[in-house]
This record gives structure tokens, C-alpha cells and sequence, in this order.
């Protein structure tokens, strides 16, 4: 069966080259009885691989069951797997027969395998190398013949390094890696997967399709789409019920799109966003206490040039930059500090350094000043939607409108 031929049996959308390459590989090993590792981000269709590689092995007449590790508690998951004996723990009313048991001869599916506690995963290596294992609360070993397909959106060889997984379960399992693409790595399949479900819900809801034009097209191929199809079906489902127009441009589809961002640049990734300081609020910090640091050092020799603390030739030599050093002093109480000496009148001090950074200050500023305004006013007042606009926290965009009186 060619790849064109199982898109259109399992309804699988796109053209991407990445893609085609994984329902190759599914395509190939379905035959045997090698183990299979999906991998993926959540929302990309791994769940539709498990399915190609049972129904076209020799097993497709045999059971065939999906399980989501993740969705099953700890304290009962060896029993849904493998079963338990009858008394074998509190609740335990009779025997039970495990998905193991239940699919010989068939296909079983983990889904989320990277949530099963250490202790499942020991059971779930000695099925996979040995075909054997046993019922909770039993001593009798049971032989099962079961194929295992795997998926998950966990970076299990960083779960490994903190031991949350078992490396040796790991290299069973990934005995045939298939890698599931994000949809912002096949851009060519986002405006053929929002036509196939908006074609879906106008049959469902009894109305006319939904339609992109050209500016609306681009928006959502270039949009990041972080719940990946699940996220664009949500989507197209929100514009098909909610909008009485039925030709959608750029500026319907960007109300639904969160945290769409295409004028300001973001200025730091997922990982920094819990800190309340914007790269330009750092640099500034940077900036000042270097500042402080040099009027600090300024001061300390003043003192030590005023308490006698060099001899009376080095004052005589070096006179001139004594005298600088003393008119350059400022306190980090006041930018405009008054000193004098024996030779000279009052000065009012306001130093080269000040200089630069203030003026640098009072024009970045108004900008930023500018910038929010305008970001609160694209999204119609929602301090949020503009806080991800401008690359910062919602903490700081409050202090800030509250620092720039924006009202």
C-alpha cells in the first residue's frame, strides 16, 4: 500500500516531506513485530501511527487497544496492565485480566508511556524481553503475545538523566524511532487541515465553509500553533460558530489566534518568562549599578585624598586630576551635589557618565511610553494580550502603566 493510499484510509491531511517520512517508516514495519516509539509534541496525530502499523501487520485481525499511562493512577495501573488476583489489595473483590492478557495476539498501544511509575516500567521491560509477566498478587508467570507500539511528548533521554525513566526500557522500546513534525514544521499542511475542518463543522452545523483570504492564509501558516492540529481544529471551530462572515480576513482570525505577536520582537523565551525584567530593564540595572559603583570609588579616594591620606608632593603633582576627581563626585542620593575646595567657587556637578545615561534614559522612555500605549490600544484595553505583544510580564506592564500614568 503506497503512502497516498493510507492518508486516504486513515484520513491523514498534508503534503510535508517530514510528514510522508513517518508514515514510510510506520508503512514498513508494520509487517514485523518490531517495537515501535512515536514521538511527538502533544496535538501532532501520533495517535493515528499505532493504528496504520496494526491494521496493515499480520495482527489486524486481532485485538487492538489504545491506553493513556498518563490517565491511569498510580496505585492501579500494574493492575489495568496486567491484572490481580482476586484479594490481591483492598477493592479487590475478584480476578481481573490485564490489557496484556486481554490483547494476545494483538496490538496494544501506550500512549504517554513516559508517565508510568519506575515499577511498571520493570514489568512493562520483562514483557518486552521475555513475552512474560504476572498478575498483581499472583506467583504465576503468564506468556502473552503482544505487540507494543509506544508514544510520547516527553524528552525521554532528559526524563533518563533525572531518573524518571529507565534507559534500558527506553532503548526496547525506541527499537524503531518514528518522529511525528509539528505543524509549524510543515507550514505547506495548515491551510489544507483548516479547510478540511471547516469543511467538517459546516457539514455539522448545517452552514456555508469557512474561507481564508490571501493575508488570512499567511497569518496561519506563520502563527507557532503550540497545541499543534488539536489547536487549529479548536480554532476553526470557535470562527465557524461565532462569525457571521464566512470569508475570513487577517483581522477576524487574529482575535482568535492567543498571544499572536508580528511588530515587536519578544525578548525572552518560555524559560525566562517568569522574571519581571525585560532585557532593556536588565541592561538599565547593569548600567546603574556600574555607575554607583564608580561614584562609590570616586568618593572613597576623595575621602583619602581629604583625610591627609597621600603625601604632600603626590597632591602638588598630580593636582589637576585631584581637582577633576572632587568635581566629579556626586552621592547616589543626588545627581546635582555641590563640593568645593580651597581654589575654586561652588560647582554644580553633573558628570559625563550621568550624562549619557540619563539622556539615553529619557529618550528610551518615551518610546516605551509610546509602545505600550499603543500595544494597550491595538488589543482594546486587555493588559494581557498587550503584555505578550511587548515581550514582558504582566506584572511589569502594570507597573509600568502605573510608572508612565497611562491611562
Amino acid at each position: 500500500m503506497d503512502i497516498q493510499t493510507i492518508k486516504q484510509r486513515f484520513g491523514i491531511i498534508g503534503h510535508s516531506t517530514l510528514l510522508d517520512r513517518a508514515i514510510d517508516i510506520a508503512r514498513q514495519v508494520a509487517p514485523t513485530d518490531i517495537t515501535v516509539l512515536i514521538t511527538g509534541e502533544s496535538g501532532v496525530g501520533k495517535e493515528v501511527f499505532p493504528q496504520i502499523i496494526h491494521n496493515l501487520s499480520a495482527r489486524k485481525h486481532g485485538p487492538y487497544i489504545a491506553v493513556n499511562c498518563g490517565a491511569i493512577p498510580e496505585g492501579t495501573i500494574d493492575s489495568e496492565l496486567f491484572g490481580h488476583e482476586k484479594g490481591a489489595f483492598t477493592g479487590a473483590h475478584e480476578a481481573r485480566k490485564g490489557y496484556f492478557e486481554v490483547v494476545n495476539g494483538g496490538t496494544i498501544f501506550l500512549d504517554e508511556v513516559a508517565e508510568l511509575p519506575l515499577s511498571t516500567q520493570v514489568r512493562l521491560l520483562r514483557v518486552l524481553e521475555s513475552g512474560e509477566f504476572i498478575k498483581v498478587g499472583a506467583s504465576k508467570v503468564i506468556k502473552t503475545d503482544v505487540r507494543v507500539v509506544a508514544a510520547t511528548n516527553v524528552d525521554i533521554p532528559d526524563a533518563i538523566n533525572k531518573g524518571k525513566f529507565r534507559q534500558d526500557l527506553y532503548y526496547r522500546l525506541n527499537t524503531v524511532p518514528i518522529y511525528m513534525p509539528p505543524l509549524r514544521e510543515r507550514k505547506e499542511d495548515i491551510v489544507l487541515l483548516f479547510r478540511k475542518f471547516a469543511a467538517d463543522f459546516a457539514e455539522k452545523y448545517r452552514m456555508p465553509a469557512l474561507e481564508l483570504d490571501e493575508a488570512a492564509r499567511q497569518m496561519l501558516m506563520n502563527y507557532r500553533w503550540q497545541g499543534n492540529i488539536r489547536q487549529l481544529k479548536n480554532i476553526t471551530e470557535q470562527i465557524s460558530i461565532i462569525e457571521q462572515s464566512r470569508l475570513i480576513n487577517a483581522h477576524i482570525l487574529q482575535r482568535y489566534l492567543p498571544g499572536e505577536n508580528r511588530e515587536l520582537p519578544v525578548l525572552y523565551n518560555k524559560e525566562q518568562s517568569q522574571s519581571d525584567f525585560s532585557e532593556r530593564e536588565l541592561l538599565y540595572k547593569v548600567l546603574f549599578d556600574m555607575k554607583r559603583d564608580i561614584n562609590e570609588m570616586k568618593k572613597l579616594v576623595v575621602d583619602i585624598l581629604e583625610q591627609g591620606g597621600v603625601s604632600h608632593d603626590i597632591k602638588r603633582d598630580h593636582q589637576p586630576i585631584i581637582t577633576q576627581l572632587i568635581k566629579d563626585v556626586e552621592t547616589p542620593d543626588d545627581d546635582q551635589e555641590i563640593y568645593q575646595d580651597q581654589h575654586s567657587e561652588p560647582i554644580v556637578l553633573d558628570s559625563f557618565y550621568t550624562h549619557e545615561v540619563m539622556d539615553e534614559s529619557l529618550s528610551l522612555e518615551k518610546r516605551e511610553k509610546e509602545l505600550i500605549r499603543r500595544a494597550i490600544e491595538k488589543h482594546g484595553g486587555k493588559r494581557k494580550n498587550a503584555a505578550i505583544e511587548l515581550g514582558i510580564s504582566e506584572r511589569t506592564l502594570y507597573r509600568k502603566i502605573k510608572e508612565y500614568d497611562i491611562r
